[in-house]
């Protein structure tokens, strides 16, 4: 067994390697070789962050693993740069813990720990970059990006794999974050990419467009979108109901979470509408803020995984405008990209060792 950090990751996995490895798990889950279990979340609160546990699973039986994703968090809901967001943190703001244990499906044997910081944004980008290649017109040459983060860099990897882009303009509300992003990705994807002070800017006659904060309000509206374009989303609550009534063509990635009656005792859903267990009061309950305006989980709605298979059309004609909501399959994503990593770091010797026996035990359980 072996412990896997975000660098010997990120030595193995770039996103050409992700994107095979997603799609490849779409086509197993096409086939019914490939599962997953819908995120659940658990909440207890505190003052003045609430403590999340949050995990997730699936399995490929093509490459032979079942992967449980699982995060400690403090959640802090606030107000940054004009905007009410949802900050994280393990211990101290700038500290994270998220892990991924790994397993085989054919001994049941303990394979890999690895840190899920560096999966998280690949796995996720990933999946817009499928998201876009199924969904948006297939000469889209200008992406417009809202946020500047590792999400931001991600998406616009994956984007940049499947579509030829050549423009790009970015917005995020800090003026220093938004030109430091425009010059890192301008020498990493060779394309020209534009720093702007406004997201209906960043909007303009753009082909593509993507979404990659933490706010727990809405980012652009309606007024803003134009024929032909495509908007991958990677929180619920960044399109308000104007965006998505405009949209020609909604689709998802799978199931995300469980429905959940937030009026019953001891659960509740996050402000991404995620399902919640809660040790605490109504009145604490309460104290979180409100679920997206969307069912994120409609089953009316289409998967990149029909289109893929023929059973779904998805965009019919360029003057279209369709959307992503980047949420479902969440298991199976760790499982698919994770057992991929875990497979490239063993052939080229990387991780650290765990001694397997503190992993197993002689007492049935």
């Amino acid at each position: 067994m072996i412990f896997l950090t975000n660098e010997h990751i990120q030595q193995v996995l770039d996103m050409p390697t992700c994107l095979n490895a997603m799609e490849e798990a779409y086509r197993e889950l096409n086939e019914q070789r490939a599962g997953y279990r819908p995120r659940i979340d658990f909440y207890v609160p505190r003052e003045p962050h609430y403590y999340r546990w949050g995990t997730m699973e699936g399995a490929s039986r093509k490459l032979g693993v079942f992967a449980i994703r699982m995060k400690s968090d403090m959640l802090a809901w606030e107000e940054q740069d004009g905007f009410m967001v949802e900050d994280k943190y393990c211990i101290r703001r700038g500290t994270y813990c998220g892990l991924i244990f790994l397993l085989s499906t054919r001994n049941a044997e303990p394979l890999a720990l690895m840190n899920d910081g560096y999966l998280q944004h690949m796995r996720v980008g990933a999946c817009a970059g499928i998201g876009t290649k199924y969904l948006s017109r297939k000469n889209s040459k200008v992406l417009a990006m809202i946020g500047s983060g590792g999400m931001a860099r991600a998406y616009a990897m994956a984007i940049k794999e499947v579509r030829p882009i050549e423009l790009m303009r970015v917005f995020s509300p800090t003026k220093s974050n938004r030109e430091k992003y425009a010059r890192e990705m301008t020498e990493q994807l060779d394309i020209e990419v534009v720093a702007v002070d406004s997201p209906e800017k960043a909007l303009k006659s753009a082909d593509v467009v993507s979404l990659t904060t933490d706010s727990l309000e809405p980012v652009i509206n309606a007024d803003w979108l134009e024929p032909g374009m495509h908007i991958n989303n990677v929180r619920n609550n960044e399109t308000g109901p104007d965006v998505l009534k405009r949209a020609d063509v909604i689709a998802r990635l799978g199931t995300s979470t469980l429905a959940a009656d937030r009026n019953a005792p001891g659960v509740t859903t996050g402000s991404d509408g995620m399902f919640g267990y809660i040790a605490g009061s109504i009145e604490e309950k309460n104290k979180i803020p409100l679920a997206p305006h969307h069912e994120i989980d409609n089953p009316n709605v289409g998967t990149v995984p029909d289109i893929m298979s023929g059973r779904w059309v998805g965009r019919a004609n360029d003057q279209q405008i369709t959307f992503l909501n980047n949420q479902g399959t969440q298991g199976l994503q760790f499982a698919a990209v994770g057992g991929t990593a875990y497979n490239l770091a063993k052939a080229r010797g990387l991780g650290h060792p765990l001694p397997l026996e503190w992993f197993t035990q002689n007492i049935r359980d």
